[in-house]
């Protein structure tokens, strides 16, 4: 599947040219236009194998996250028997990156997911009391198979590796290989580094593995806005 990431890194749009019989599976409200030789099929994103019970589960799922925020769950999937190509979009400003995925998983926070081709399973994963107070949300998406995956930031987005062990501040993680195990802690400095510094809880990887981080942090984005709207 041909691909370009144009108007990097802050106003980044995926456009995607499709072959004949080839399929994308975007985010549903991700789409800026497409070919008039595009179907589209709107679906609940429960996993490759899941039956019955898995589907409903995966629905009232999908009610929350649509309540507290991040992916709806409810994916788009765009082909055609002529091929064709479609423009897609995030909703904040920032990085889009094509990660390729061979047998391996990853996971990512909420809102990362823009879209995937190819043998890719995407599923929604119970992140804990730790992806709570990490502010990940209370779940994940992870992301196994073989096929390509693209995922967005708010800003721009970096790759580094974890050998032994990674400190990354809550609010900049994108995803993360599914061999990294994480734990959340104070950022340092005491009783006055957690309140003043604005460092409170950071979160300490463990393990070998890539974790993608971005630039910027939505909750900054928030804390500076709020004060700024009207009462």
């Amino acid at each position: 599947m041909q691909h370009i990431v144009k108007y990097e890194p802050t106003f980044s749009m995926l456009q995607v040219s499709l072959a004949p019989g080839e399929t994308i599976i975007a985010e549903a409200g991700s789409m800026v236009a497409r070919s008039s030789s595009l179907t589209m099929e709107v679906k609940l994103n429960a996993g490759k194998n899941a039956g019955f019970f898995g589907k409903m589960k995966a629905f009232f799922i999908a009610i929350i996250r649509k309540i507290v925020g991040g992916e709806t769950f409810f994916v788009n999937h765009f082909s055609s028997p002529q091929g064709g190509w479609v423009w897609l979009a995030p909703s904040l400003s920032g990085g889009i990156k094509p990660i390729q995925l061979a047998g391996n998983s990853m996971i990512f926070s909420a809102g990362a997911f823009l879209a995937s081709s190819g043998d890719i399973d995407l599923k929604m994963r119970w992140g804990g009391l730790r992806a709570l107070l990490a502010k990940e949300g209370a779940f994940f998406v992870e992301a196994s198979g073989n096929g390509q995956i693209f995922v967005t930031s708010y800003g721009a987005i970096d790759e580094i590796q974890c050998n032994g062990s990674y400190i990354v501040d809550n609010g900049h993680i994108v995803g993360f290989d599914s061999s990294l195990d994480f734990k959340i802690r104070s950022g340092g400095g005491g009783l006055l580094g957690f309140m003043a510094s604005g460092e409170g809880i950071v979160c300490e990887f463990q393990g070998q593995g890539k974790i993608l981080i971005q630039s910027r942090n939505t909750s900054s984005l928030v804390d500076w806005l709020t004060p700024m709207l009207p009462p």
